[in-house]
């Protein structure tokens, strides 16, 4: 049984038909990549995933149990969690307060073990917790979206465009975090624009177009793939 399961979804925003029954799987220790051009629906399904937004049909299933039955908010309970595009931290808060929020789901409160697993990820966030999370630079601010998720001790975190507007060695050092994060037990589904990069550390994508899969295979097999090469990867 696949940890996440998505079978035949189909999102709408108002009338508007976002996600075309869509079908797929996350297994749980993976790191999976869904890829595809702005408003493909790749937003649109991790917020499905997350019960922002509802499928008018389908189903969404974690470790078996439907969450459709379930708020975003106890989703959350349930394991999973999201660091949205944009980052989305708390600006006025300090960078200690933005974590706290991030374990606001949890029963125990003994969060020492968690902040010392973040800050050996994330050193600069322990130079900084004091610091109000505003005025952070961009990759310490997508570095603490990342560090207050993973506060909810979640088995599968989603993870939307995590490189954005971040200059190049901070995407390699975005990545490296991500690989580690999944090497440490949490699994990972990735929606990312820099297809390359996403395909080297994923063991599996998917690729949406105009809100159906139109392609699934090995992250391998899809960068030699000469669709998604021409497409996203850059190449003629």
């Amino acid at each position: 049984m696949a940890m996440l399961e998505l079978e035949n979804v189909h999102t709408y925003y108002g009338n508007i038909h976002a996600l075309k029954g869509i079908s797929m799987k996350v297994e749980k220790g993976e790191i999976v990549t869904l890829i595809g051009a702005n408003g493909a629906g790749k937003t649109t399904t991790l917020r499905t995933i997350t019960g922002i937004l509802r499928p008018r049909e389908g189903k969404v299933t974690l470790n078996g149990e439907d969450l459709s039955q379930f708020k975003a908010h106890e989703i959350v309970y349930k394991g999973v969690s999201m660091v949205p595009e944009g980052r989305g931290i708390f600006g006025r808060l300090t960078v200690s307060e933005n974590l706290d929020m991030g374990a606001y789901s949890r029963k125990d409160k003994n969060f020492a073990p968690d902040l010392e697993r973040i800050f050996n990820l994330f050193p600069r966030l322990k130079e900084r917790r004091s610091q109000v999370a505003g005025t952070l630079s961009g990759g310490e601010q997508q570095m603490l979206a990342m560090a207050r998720a993973l506060m909810a001790r979640p088995q599968l975190i989603l993870m939307d465009e995590p490189s954005m507007g971040l200059a190049p060695v901070l995407v390699e050092a975005i990545f490296d975090t991500i690989v580690q994060i999944n090497k440490e037990g949490t699994t990972v589904l990735l929606v990312e624009q820099n297809a390359l990069m996403a395909l080297s550390i994923a063991s599996r994508g998917y690729v949406l177009q105009t809100g159906t899969i139109v392609l699934h295979d090995t992250a391998e097999n899809l960068k030699k793939n000469e669709m998604v090469q021409k497409a996203y990867l850059g190449m003629e």
